[in-house]
């Protein structure tokens, strides 16, 4: 060979492996610009957007409510719906909820939710827009490998015009960080709030905080409403902190994996069985926060002893909770300052497992 020849195949392997993806990692994410918007990591989390559905079953093919993030789960190439994390903006001390706000274009509930690989929003597409662009978060260590983009939403009637920057990492399946920011023409946001709204798809009761374990069954208990119902929010310093000091709240079923799948018995399988919880599997799920973070951070939670049944005012359409009141939406609030990242996590593993995710 030549040594012209052997400058040439050497420049070509540099462009091989540092000027493309080197994809070394299982990740869920679209072919292309126009296929369904649906990313994640196998065995790990996974995040859909409406119309597209995070689990991969007929009939969930529309991806349920819009103005939602759906949140899902990869086992042996199942993916489960576990959540739906909802965009709460606050302005001028009103509160405004993104699943149930009307949309500009339709005046249905839900706002429109699109992604796009960089800050500069485009127009809205039911589509992917974008496949996510690859890194390598760590110097010097092409291993580790982490997939971001970003979601756009509609302006809220509030005023508030909030985007976010999204990141997944290979060394971390089982998390996904959120980074909120917000457009020009944004009224000021007083907070911007990321909300986990269905904890009582898992019969989450078990709220764990730094010296205590906070039960849906007790606080709530004799509580026999169809309605939310709300009592005191924990502060920062109540808080778990991870293995580098960073807080943390941790939410969980309080039922053995066979008890939580057993419901409902085949007798009512018919009429109960879009609250059947589905995975194979039991999760227990978390909020954590960087080493950035206000003093103003706290852990919300409220409750439920009946399932959603979409805002309807009969009581006929709501059907109890088996085992009693469990945590619905579970979040952490923040005063809004540019940038603030949330990390919301599924875990297959135990407490001691989430407290140790940080390298």
């Amino acid at each position: 060979m030549r040594y012209s020849h052997v400058i040439i195949y050497a420049m070509l392997l540099t462009s091989m492996f540092y000027g493309q993806e080197i994809n070394t990692v299982n990740w869920i994410r679209p072919n292309h610009n126009n296929d369904a918007p649906v990313w994640g990591i196998k065995g790990g989390i996974v995040l859909a957007l409406w119309p597209a559905a995070v689990e991969n079953t007929a009939k969930e093919n529309i991806g349920g409510p819009r103005g939602l993030f759906r949140m899902g789960y990869e086992r042996n190439g199942q993916v489960y719906l576990i959540n739906f994390i909802a965009v709460e903006p606050v302005v001028d001390g009103k509160m405004e909820f993104s699943e149930i706000s009307p949309s500009l274009v339709d005046n249905k509930w839900g706002k429109l939710m699109w992604a796009g690989a960089d800050e500069k929003m485009s127009y809205y597409l039911p589509l992917a827009n974008t496949r996510g662009v690859i890194s390598h978060p760590v110097q010097g260590d092409n291993t580790i490998e982490e997939l971001t983009f970003f979601i756009y939403m509609e302006k809220f009637q509030n005023g508030a015009h909030p985007y976010l920057k999204v990141s997944l990492r290979s060394d971390r399946p089982d998390e996904i960080g959120f980074q909120i920011f917000h457009h020009k023409n944004s009224a000021k946001m007083e907070r911007c709030a990321l909300t986990a709204t269905m904890g009582n798809y898992s019969r989450a009761r078990r709220l764990y905080l730094k010296n205590k374990v906070i039960k849906s069954e007790e606080i709530y208990a004799d509580y026999d409403d169809i309605h939310f119902i709300e009592k005191e929010e924990y502060p920062v310093s109540q808080m778990m902190t991870d293995e580098q000091g960073n807080p943390i709240v941790v939410i969980g079923t309080n039922e053995s994996f066979d008890t939580l799948s057993s419901w409902p018995s085949t007798l009512d399988y018919q009429t109960r069985s879009s609250w059947r919880y589905r995975p194979s599997f039991r999760v227990t799920q978390y909020w954590r926060k960087g080493d950035k973070y206000d003093e103003s951070l706290r852990v919300r939670v409220n409750g439920r002893s009946y399932y959603w049944a979409g805002g309807s005012k009969s009581r006929k359409d709501y059907i109890a909770i088996p085992g009693g009141p469990a945590f619905e939406n579970f979040e952490l609030r923040e005063k809004y300052y540019p940038g603030q990242q949330f990390y919301y996590g599924i875990s297959t593993g135990n407490i001691s497992d989430i407290l140790s995710i940080n390298p």
